[in-house]
């Protein structure tokens, strides 16, 4: 089970399961989420992560185990009594309601005091900078403002977990962005436990204090999001976050992976001699230029520029190897040209320093 550091333990998935029919959505997963933390759960379409979400909302039921909240199994706590709160994608907002109306809905639903209901509509809205916007209608508003709108409305009942289900979806990059960083303000304000699910694999490792990547109901890593850049358990992991190259070789006695490219110096492993290991670098972990480097602490191989991706900031280079493998290389963007140093079919050299790579055994 995942460790949550020195934080208490508030959600935990305790060998929960999910079938639907013939089909695995979960699988056996055990999963502990700490107090105040802003958890993400990332992967590809179909990996389990909003059912995984859902079921710890009340909406869908474990098929096998136990998800408890604060050491109590909540398997039997119909949705609407869980101190849990979900934000949908949608937001599903009330149109003929005011921007105060949708967000006192559930206190509402509640027979909360109007004068409570008021102080905390005001307390919300002030949190989420929507102040002088209460009387407006929600089709008066932009993205941005509905989904604040949305958000204030999650929070009002002050839940004990807020689980948002891609809830940047429908922002352009920019705002995206924005929203993304007052996401992360409003939570260490509030300190409730966030959970998100999101396919941004950037806005899962901008948000979150840990994340937990999921392929085919179960977890491949669960870690900072920087362990999971830096440091990947598989071959999977590090494909599946990021632009990667993989060189496959076996190990040597001297500790150097024997690969196509002649043997390369390898990070700490705990494979033996003679395992297949993989050497995973990362774009940014390499260096492009039109001669060898003479430093002989680097490692070095030869290629032609296969295709060159101007990004603004970076470029990213395509370059293809003797074994005709591509690798990809990524160079800052620091003069003025606005065009990339290397042109396609140049002859280039690329070299890393042997801490640049990690070395994969599965």
């Amino acid at each position: 089970m995942a460790e949550t550091g020195d934080k208490p333990t508030l959600v935990r998935f305790d060998g929960v399961a999910k079938r639907f029919g013939a089909v695995t959505a979960v699988d056996a997963l055990s999963l502990d989420i700490a107090q105040g933390e802003f958890f993400a759960l990332l992967g590809p379409s179909g990996c389990g992560k909003t059912t995984l979400l859902r079921m710890l909302a009340g909406f869908e039921t474990p098929s096998e185990g136990r998800i408890l909240l604060d050491g109590v199994d909540i398997g039997a706590v119909p949705p609407h009594q869980r101190p849990v709160n979900m934000m949908f994608q949608s937001y599903a907002l009330f149109p003929h309601l005011s921007v105060e109306g949708n967000v006192a809905f559930g206190l509402r639903q509640e027979k909360v005091a109007r004068r409570e209901i008021a102080e905390r509509v005001e307390e919300m809205l002030a949190l989420v900078r929507l102040q002088g916007f209460g009387k407006r209608r929600v089709g008066q508003l932009s993205g941005g403002q509905r989904q604040r709108v949305a958000l204030a409305r999650s929070l009002i009942k002050r839940p004990r977990v807020l689980l948002l289900d891609e809830p940047l979806a429908a922002l352009d990059k920019k705002l995206r962005a924005e929203t993304q960083f007052e996401l992360m303000e409003l939570q260490r304000k509030l300190g409730t436990t966030f959970v998100i699910v999101t396919h941004d694999q950037e806005e899962a490792m901008i948000v979150a204090d840990r994340m937990a990547v999921m392929n085919q109901g179960q977890l491949a890593q669960v870690a900072p999001p920087a362990e999971i850049y830096e440091r990947p358990n598989s071959r999977w992991v590090a494909d599946f976050i990021g632009e990667v190259t993989l060189i496959e070789g076996r190990l040597g006695d001297d500790g150097r992976i024997r690969s196509a490219f002649g043997k390369l110096r390898a990070s700490a492993t705990d494979a033996g001699p003679g395992a297949t290991v993989w050497l995973a670098l990362r774009p940014e972990k390499i260096t492009i230029g039109a001669e060898r480097p003479a430093s002989a602490d680097l490692d070095a191989v030869a290629g032609t520029v296969f295709e060159v991706g101007y990004r603004g900031d970076t470029s990213l280079y395509k370059v293809r190897l003797a074994d005709r493998s591509l690798m990809k290389v990524a160079v800052a963007n620091t003069g003025t040209r606005g065009r990339p140093t290397f042109a396609p079919e140049e002859l280039v050299w690329l070299s890393w320093p042997p801490e640049a790579g990690v070395v994969l055994v599965r």
